[in-house]
């Protein structure tokens, strides 16, 4: 076979095998693009509420900080406050305003978990979420 026969004919298989790849990437990220519903609980019995509801008290004995950013917690640790949580996919009640807080502290500035409590401004309802936004318990 003359080389640029061979060349055309691997450069084509590399074209095809290159475009299959986009359209599955592409076929699997309208798959999963769309936002998943969270499941929200009018309790909370699961593993990790009762920490969450210590870190509740301790983020209201701060004064519920609406400010993201590290702060000082009782055992010389810190936690962060996220700021608000917006709610876009409405799992929450809808126009009420939210903020959100770590749940477990850690050293000032380390890698956060995915542990959270949001607190609902307007009514004074407490959520637990233990897998970052996707379900919610109340407190």
């Amino acid at each position: 076979m003359p080389i640029r026969s061979h060349f055309a004919s691997s450069w084509s298989k590399r074209l095809v095998a290159l475009i299959a790849a986009l359209a599955f990437t592409l076929s699997l990220s309208a798959v999963s693009g769309a936002p998943a519903q969270a499941a929200v609980y009018g309790s909370c019995t699961i593993a990790g509420c009762s920490d969450a509801a210590s870190a509740n008290s301790t983020w209201s004995s701060l004064g519920y900080p609406t400010s993201r950013g590290w702060y000082d917690w009782p055992n010389g640790q810190c936690s962060y406050a996220g700021g608000e949580y917006y709610n876009y996919d409405g799992q929450l009640p809808a126009g009420d305003t939210f903020y959100e807080y770590d749940v477990y502290p850690r050293s000032c500035g380390a890698h956060r978990d995915a542990y959270r409590i949001v607190v609902d401004f307007t009514t004074g309802t407490v959520w637990y979420s233990p897998d970052h936004y996707s379900d919610f318990y109340q407190l």
